[in-house]
């Protein structure tokens, strides 16, 4: 990954340089567009008083506009792509390294892990859409705010199923490919990321599109659990 600066994450960074020293073998931000700035740090040892010492800077960091970095050990971390496929492989995929080497090179989530993980989200967003649309109680108004609502979490899976089919989920190519491997409507699929990107602006009418929506669901929570590379 190139390297650039952050300022959000420069303070956090020179704070654990001053804590961990040497034992600082990398420090990487991820997910650039959500506020405030995610970081990671993988270090060679932590103890609580490495812990205590970060506390002493946590609002420090939060008035820089940076989230408190996630710090583990690099062995930690590549025992737990197992646990957190989606968390982890996010950070893998698109992370920005600001100190040491670039420290996933030859790290991969198995496809396996990454599937079971799929499964669990979309199975839990089918769950909560029915459940959501019962407890609307027929409100259109209702209806169309549950769409609105769960649309970008129906986007972000598509995105991770995408991947594992080795693609790497550019949104421009997700309807085709969408309509390709899964059999989903495409103009169904186009509506809902236009309301996952912009609700205010998609000019769609969510409460109408709600049936479609439920079905693309059920439909895409069957395809992962039939999924085969």
């Amino acid at each position: 990954m190139r390297r650039s600066s952050s300022a959000a994450a420069t303070p956090v960074l020179d704070d654990l340089r001053a804590i961990f020293g040497q034992r600082l073998e990398a420090f990487v931000t991820y997910a650039p567009a959500v506020s405030p700035q995610p970081s990671l740090a993988l270090v060679a040892s932590l103890d609580l008083a490495d812990l205590a010492a970060c506390a002493a800077k946590a609002r420090r960091w939060r008035e820089a506009g940076a989230a408190t970095p996630v710090v583990l050990t690099r062995r930690e971390f590549a025992q737990s792509l197992d646990v957190f496929p989606v968390e982890f492989g996010e950070i893998i995929a698109h992370h920005e390294t600001l100190h040491g080497d670039d420290p996933f090179t030859g790290l991969v989530v198995a496809p396996p892990d990454l599937r079971r993980a799929c499964e669990a989200q979309v199975r839990s967003l089918l769950l909560h859409v029915r459940e959501d649309y019962m407890e609307a109680g027929g409100a259109p108004r209702a209806i169309a705010a549950l769409v609105v609502d769960s649309a970008p979490e129906f986007r972000a899976l598509l995105q991770l199923v995408a991947r594992l089919d080795g693609r790497d989920g550019d949104p421009r190519e997700l309807v085709a490919w969408a309509a390709d491997r899964i059999g989903l409507d495409p103009k169904v699929v186009s509506d809902i990321l236009h309301v996952a990107n912009a609700p205010d602006r998609s000019g769609v009418d969510t409460a109408r599109l709600f049936p479609a929506y439920l079905a693309a669901t059920d439909q895409l929570a069957r395809h992962i659990d039939a999924w085969t590379a």
